[in-house]
């Protein structure tokens, strides 16, 4: 990412992410601990990860009809909350990208509406510029009319 321009940015950035990791750890704490959360957030995503990953493995070892026991409850339980918390990072991570992306393309969009007030600002400089050079021009023409008509003096 760049954020070399703003170093509170990347400050902020790096704490986020950084923060995100004790968090996660302490979800997988909560995950191990808690019955429900155990039985319904980190199990069945496991069981599901561990089905995925053993076909996957089966087929590749060329075991097509073999039956995938599921894991342990403990086996399951640990899985799920690294997966959980991992996911967590995967999330901060993502949100700091979009943030980051955000605001690269808020600092790109205001140099090109500022980019495009100059121009706009140019171009009336150039017509306003323009208006008075026809003009003198015609002043010019003018005076230059009135000299012609005047009698030139017969020098004898």
């Amino acid at each position: 990412m760049v954020v070399g321009a703003f170093p509170i940015a990347k400050l902020l950035y790096l704490g986020v992410k950084q923060m995100s990791k004790p968090i996660a750890n302490r979800i997988k704490a909560g995950a191990r601990s808690s019955e429900f959360f155990r039985s319904y957030v980190c199990l069945p995503p496991a069981q599901l990860y561990h089905w995925v990953e053993m076909r996957t493995k089966m087929r590749i070892m060329g075991f097509r009809g073999s039956t995938i026991k599921p894991l342990n409850e403990e086996a399951a339980a640990e899985l799920g909350a690294e997966l959980l918390g991992e996911t967590v990072v995967f999330l901060v991570g993502g949100g700091c990208m979009v943030l980051e992306y955000s605001r690269q393309a808020a600092n790109s969009r205001r140099k090109e509406e500022e980019l495009s007030e100059t121009l706009s600002g140019l171009q009336t400089q150039i017509a306003e510029l323009t208006f008075t050079t026809e003009t003198l021009s015609a002043q010019l023409r003018e005076v230059n009319r009135q000299l012609l008509s005047f009698p030139t003096p017969n020098k004898k």
